[in-house]
C-alpha cells in the first residue's frame, strides 16, 4: 500500500464559470462558482467545501500524505488547508501544495498531465514512490480510493460501470469509455465514442466502462511519460489518459481497471451545485473527522 494522493486543483474551472440561468442557488454561491476553484464551492450542510468531504474520505481510506495542486492564484486553499506550502496538518492528514503555473504564452493550465508532472518536480520524492491522482470536483467514496492504495497492480484505475452512473444520459454519453482485456487490464480510452460502437466495449462482466480520472501510478515509470507527454491536437492540452496510454504500449498489462459500480458526485457546471448539495445533506449530515474507522 501506499500513503500518497495527489488531488488536481489548478485547472481554470470554464464550464463551472459559464453563463447560467439555476434556480435554488443563493447570490453567494452564484458568486462562489464564478470566482473560486470548483472544489472550494461550499456545498456542504454547514457551508464547508466538497474538498472536505473528499479528504475526510481519503483518511478513512487511509492515506496520510495529500499534495494539492493548485494554480498561480490558489491561495484561497491555503486559507482552508494550511498557510504553509507543506507539511500543514488538517485533522490529521499531511497537506502540501504544489503550484501548476502556466506557461509563456498561454492563458489557461496546459492540462492534467503538465499538472502531475509540475507536482512531482516540486516533489520529486514522488517518482521513488507509487502514488494516487483524483480530481478535485468529484466525490470519491472511500472505498474506491481505498481500492486503489490496495491493488498489487503497478498501475491501476476506477473502472466505473456507466449505467450507475446518476447523469442524464446525454451527458454519460460524453464520457470516456475504457477499453479492458479479459483480466481487466487497460488496453485503450476512448475519448466521446460513438453510440453505434459502444456496445463493443463491454468488459468481461458485460459492463460498459468509464474512467472518472481516479488513478494509482508508480512514480519512476510514470516519470518519463509524464515529462514527453504530447500535446492533444484537439484540446490543446496534455491529458493524463495520454500518458497511461503511452506507458502501455511500452508495459502492456500494468494499469487494472478495478470495477466499481456507484455514483460519483462531479461538480463541472453550476447546475450541479444544487444535487452535490442534496448529496452530501442525505450522506454526509456531519463531518466526522475524529472517526477512526479505516476501510
Amino acid at each position: 500500500m501506499h500513503d500518497n494522493l495527489i488531488i488536481l486543483a489548478g485547472g481554470a474551472s470554464s464550464r463551472m464559470k459559464k453563463e447560467a440561468i439555476v434556480e435554488n442557488l443563493t447570490k453567494e454561491e452564484i458568486a462562489q462558482a464564478n470566482e473560486r476553484s470548483k472544489g472550494l464551492i461550499g456545498v456542504g450542510p454547514n457551508g464547508r467545501p466538497l474538498m472536505d468531504y473528499l479528504l475526510l474520505n481519503a483518511k478513512r481510506a487511509g492515506y496520510k500524505n495529500i499534495y494539492i495542486i493548485i494554480g498561480e492564484q490558489g491561495d484561497l486553499f491555503k486559507a482552508f488547508y494550511g498557510d504553509k506550502d507543506k507539511d500543514n496538518d488538517f485533522y490529521g492528514l499531511n497537506i502540501s501544495f504544489a503550484v501548476q503555473y502556466i506557461p509563456e504564452g498561454r492563458v489557461k493550465p496546459f492540462g492534467t498531465a503538465d499538472a502531475l508532472f509540475q507536482a512531482v518536480e516540486q516533489y520529486p520524492e514522488l517518482n521513488t514512490q507509487f502514488y494516487s491522482v483524483c480530481n478535485s470536483d468529484n466525490l470519491y467514496s472511500s472505498e474506491a480510493l481505498y481500492a486503489l492504495r490496495e491493488t498489487n497492480s503497478p498501475n491501476a484505475f476506477i473502472s466505473y460501470d456507466r449505467d450507475a452512473m446518476e447523469f442524464p444520459s446525454e451527458r454519460i454519453s460524453r464520457f470516456a469509455v475504457a477499453k479492458l482485456n479479459e483480466d481487466n487490464f487497460l488496453l485503450d480510452i476512448i475519448e466521446k465514442p460513438e453510440a453505434a460502437i459502444v456496445e463493443s466495449f463491454k468488459d468481461a462482466s458485460g459492463k460498459i466502462r468509464v474512467s472518472m480520472n481516479a488513478f494509482k501510478f508508480k512514480g519512476d515509470t510514470l516519470y518519463p511519460y509524464l515529462k514527453n507527454c504530447p500535446v492533444h491536437p484537439e484540446r490543446d492540452e496534455k491529458e493524463l489518459p495520454t500518458v497511461l496510454l503511452n506507458l502501455l504500449q511500452d508495459f502492456p498489462n500494468t494499469a487494472l481497471g478495478i470495477p466499481f459500480s456507484e455514483h460519483v458526485p462531479d461538480l463541472t457546471a453550476k447546475e450541479d451545485i444544487v444535487e452535490v448539495k442534496a448529496y452530501l445533506k442525505k450522506h454526509f449530515p456531519v463531518l466526522d473527522w475524529n472517526n477512526p474507522v479505516l476501510i
